[in-house]
């Protein structure tokens, strides 16, 4: 319908956990710290602010495990196949939904790379999007 907000779904690899997402949606990243890092064992995360309000389980929530780093940034993920799902602070509104989980087709395309202070010194960013030390703020 016209008007409606954007939505995004979404599951873990199992299929165990299901989401879904309405906008508006914040930025898409690609986040080089070394949480996201060692999470999802990858050079990189790619994550979609989502307003925390707007995100909403429609299966397996009882599925889910938490993990919350030094930091202070908490992590959700299934505790079956392992999938991230989201991360969040908890004083912040909004709540990064992790891009490869997302079953909805995406349009959107990352817009930068944050915490590159903290990137793989064998990953170099070549694709000529703006790059920032810490968040983006």
């Amino acid at each position: 319908m016209q008007g409606d907000p954007e939505v995004l779904e979404g599951s873990c690899a199992c299929g165990k956990v299901r989401y879904r997402a309405r906008g508006p949606f914040g930025t898409m990243d690609n986040c080089h710290c070394t949480d996201c890092r060692k999470i999802n064992g990858a050079a990189f995360a790619t994550y979609i602010e989502v307003p925390k309000d707007r995100l909403e389980y429609l299966g397996g929530g009882d599925q889910l495990q938490t993990y919350t780093a030094a930091s202070g940034t908490k992590r959700a993920f299934c505790r079956t196949c392992g999938s991230t799902l989201v991360c969040w602070v908890d004083s912040d509104p909004v709540i990064e939904v992790a891009a490869g989980a997302v079953d909805t087709p995406l349009a959107r395309r990352p817009q930068s790379h944050i915490f590159v202070r903290s990137k793989a010194p064998w990953f170099d960013i070549q694709d000529g999007m703006p790059q920032f030390p810490a968040s983006r703020t």
